[in-house]
């Protein structure tokens, strides 16, 4: 006689893995792939402003530049989750 393998955690069911089709993972690549190198051009664009000038206005435009890359950085990590979701879902089913 056979015994059934007991889980830890009951299991309903099987598990709803994302196909494929649902998932566009080419798009969220391209999209993560965009963000970086939004964020790598902010990053320069601050970085040029890093001069020997000391005024303020100067100053003003690197402080600005340091937001824009900021909000560059936050919209590159949103994308690589997305894109590490979207593969969690397709090969671990979560």
């Amino acid at each position: 006689m056979k015994r059934r393998r007991k889980f830890l955690t009951p299991v309903r069911g099987c598990p709803s893995f994302a196909s494929m089709e649902n998932l566009n993972f080419d798009q969220l690549l391209k999209a993560y792939k965009e963000a970086v190198d939004r964020w790598v051009d902010a990053i320069r664009a601050e970085e040029a402003l890093a001069t020997d000038d000391h005024s303020m206005v100067a100053m003003e435009r690197w402080d600005d530049a340091g937001f824009k890359l900021h909000d560059a950085e936050l919209a590159a990590k949103k994308a690589r989750d997305a894109y590490k979701n979207a593969l969690r879902k397709k090969n671990y089913g979560f």
